[in-house]
């Protein structure tokens, strides 16, 4: 990967720009919108919402704002935990269109595989979520469909159904945190694997080793991890809301980390947030 524009291509052929601009717990109004312009203006054209987010409606208007061709933009969302079901999907999706002013979207997640509302029954809500899916992807309203926070036995239940298979599944990855055996499962199956949280929390700018690579390599620790999640095959998608640190999380495509470093990045142990079970999630 040598440029933000250069792409992962998913299985059905869709290209996908290699780092995307992550908007998870950016505020609704001025802060999201204006986030999502300092993204755009800086190269991304990649950028990640969703419903239990709160700010489509910010983040379409500055789509329509940025002055980039929709064509060239790669926008996502996800479904909200209240709306798994077939009816229910097929109604979320057109709130979040209407939110987004989009007329057909790029990828359309569900975002957590056993919500509290259907954990009862999760696996007929997420077949019947996924049924919506696969019509409106073959219609055309969406470019390509996915999930997110699914580990294997709940794509294993989707599988079962499916009719086409997820081509993205979005997870936490970042430094110290590989999930190896989700990842290999994914990847053998031709999803790729979206970095949530690839910076990891605040915590990891105090860690000593990742202190000494930034100096080995003239780079911030953010740059680092970012570098790491591509080399590491995975689809990073970095948040910020500071417009000098969204444009310096773009300088990644100009040095690459040595094979040991990548090794000791990914083994890393440090206070980590470790990733919700989603079979426990209190939403």
């Amino acid at each position: 990967m040598k440029s933000l524009t250069d792409c992962f291509t998913l299985y059905n052929g869709v290209k996908i720009p290699c780092v995307g601009f992550g908007t998870w717990q950016t505020p609704d109004g001025e802060v999201a919108e204006k986030s999502v312009l300092a993204a755009v203006e800086a190269g991304y054209r990649h950028i990640d919402t969703a419903a239990a987010y709160g700010n489509e409606e910010s983040v379409g208007r500055a789509i329509k704002g940025c002055g980039v061709p929709r064509e060239e933009l790669f926008i996502t969302t996800k479904l909200h935990n209240n709306c798994h079901g077939y009816n229910e999907t097929m109604e979320a999706f057109k709130k979040s269109m209407k939110a987004l002013g989009l007329d057909y979207l790029d990828l359309y997640l569900i975002h957590w595989p056993n919500p509290t509302r259907t954990r009862e029954i999760w696996q007929e809500a997420n077949a019947g979520t996924w049924k919506a899916f696969e019509e409106l992807y073959e219609a055309g309203y969406i470019r390509s469909i996915g999930v997110s926070n699914f580990w294997p036995h709940h794509l294993d239940e989707l599988y079962k159904t499916a009719k086409i298979g997820p081509m993205v599944n979005q997870i936490k990855l970042c430094p110290g945190l590989t999930q190896d055996m989700l990842v290999r499962y994914c990847r053998a199956r031709g999803i790729l694997l979206q970095a949530y949280s690839p910076l990891g929390t605040g915590s990891i700018m105090q860690v000593p080793e990742m202190q000494e690579l930034a100096a080995k390599y003239g780079r911030t620790i953010a740059q680092i991890c970012i570098r790491w999640s591509l080399q590491m095959g995975f689809n990073p998608l970095p948040k910020s809301v500071t417009p000098s640190r969204i444009f310096e999380n773009t300088k990644v495509f100009d040095f690459e980390l040595d094979p040991e470093d990548v090794k000791m990045i990914g083994a890393l142990k440090w206070d980590l947030v470790p990733p919700r079970d989603p079979d426990y999630i209190p939403f």
